[in-house]
């Protein structure tokens, strides 16, 4: 692997090898996005002027190597913001490893999950010199926000968050006096959601891009905001959401529930650095049903119609949406199906697993990986420092 100069300790600019060539290599895998484009849920967030250029943040826990869902539904949205974006505008992408603390960890697990986290982000396409990426627990003002947040967010708001109940396994309709809630949470998973804002407002970003079921985050995000300027004035700037229109991917061991690293079966899921022999094998085995034909009927065969899902956002050769994949294969067997669906998926993920394992290599590609994390850490905590000094002056530090 050639690694830029720039991060063996000296600082000049690189074209970094294959890494800067990364939207030459990705261009046909966002042909989904040419048909359902991103789109924002108000023209102008509050605290922008409409001429203000976007400031985009996003974040990623580090619990293992990301999975199908996780990529369509985050990383490959980044990707294509990125490749969007307009020269004033900054996207900023975290690893944020003090979320992982709300549940036990091994520190050892842990620190392997980070460079891992870190080295895919890199692997799917994102580009150092054009977005800002970085380890939170690297940016102190992170968590110094969230300390002064909390003297504003507002309990009842926290108690019916869904997180800390889905995270203890605890019905929706759980509250802080239940037995379950007493014994098993924690103020950090509890005070998940500030956190959150925290990295949100830290950074004044205009723009969040979010799946459906981390919406209650950012309108709690909105909520602190609001609730911090209207008792210390317009300071923060409330942001705006970017909705992904990416399809959830479903379980292939249980296609009634979202593809998960939760799920016992490891065949239930597919990573993006399965080899393509792994990648067969978990399709050929996937849940589907004994009805002749292929059909998309997302209720009554939701095995079929999420391997048409998938198909539908791999298939590069077309853009077809899965009902009318269903059409096309219609006469095929389920097995023709399952090797079709391998082959795409296999043939999209080969750069980014290539990519991911130079960058995993001992010696010269660990050291590229500390050096573009230090680096981005000094841009966030620059960028931190500007919204900090607001934050403090208005509350009279």
């Amino acid at each position: 692997m050639s690694i830029p100069p720039r991060y063996l300790r000296a600082r000049t600019r690189w074209p970094p090898t294959p890494y800067a060539c990364a939207p030459q290599h990705f261009p046909t895998h966002y042909q989904w996005h040419q048909r359902s484009p991103i789109t924002t849920t108000s023209s102008t967030p509050p605290g922008a002027s409409p001429s203000s250029p976007r400031v985009i943040f996003s974040g990623i826990q580090p619990t293992g190597i990301p999975h199908l869902g996780n990529y369509l539904g985050a990383l490959r949205q980044w990707v294509k913001l990125q490749d969007e974006a307009g020269p004033r505008e900054e996207l900023i992408y975290s690893i944020v490893d003090l979320h992982a603390l709300t549940l036990p960890q091994d520190p050892v697990v842990l620190r392997e999950w980070r460079r891992q986290a870190f080295a895919i982000l890199l692997a799917v396409g994102l580009r150092a010199e054009r977005a800002v990426l970085f380890f939170q627990s690297a940016v102190p003002a992170h968590a110094e926000l969230m300390w002064i947040l909390s003297t504003v967010s507002s309990m009842g708001y926290l108690s019916r968050m869904t997180q800390w109940k889905s995270k203890l396994q605890l019905p929706e309709t759980s509250t802080l006096e239940d037995s379950g809630a007493r014994a098993k949470l924690r103020l950090g998973l509890f005070s998940y959601p500030v956190l959150q804002a925290a990295d949100i407002l830290v950074h004044s970003a205009t723009h969040v891009p979010v799946g459906e079921d981390q919406r209650q985050h950012l309108e709690f995000a909105r909520e602190v905001a609001n609730s911090f300027n209207h008792v210390y004035g317009p300071v923060l700037t409330s942001p705006d959401t970017l909705v992904s229109p990416a399809k959830r991917i479903m379980s292939l061991k249980s296609p009634d529930q979202k593809m998960s690293k939760s799920h016992t079966d490891p065949n239930s899921r597919i990573l993006l650095t399965d080899a393509p022999d792994t990648i067969h094998k978990k399709i050929k085995v996937a849940l589907t049903d004994s009805q002749p034909g292929i059909t998309y009927e997302p209720a009554k065969r939701p095995g079929v119609s999420n391997l048409l899902e998938i198909l539908s956002e791999f298939d590069e050769s077309c853009s077809l949406s899965p009902a009318e994949l269903a059409r096309e294969h219609e006469n095929s067997s389920l097995r023709a199906l399952k090797e079709h669906v391998a082959e795409k998926v296999a043939e999209h993920l080969a750069p980014i697993r290539e990519r991911y394992a130079e960058l995993m290599m001992d010696g010269r590609g660990k050291e590229y990986l500390e050096n573009v994390a230090e680096e981005g850490a000094q841009k966030a905590a620059k960028n931190a420092e500007r919204t900090m000094r607001r934050v403090k002056d208005a509350v009279g530090f």
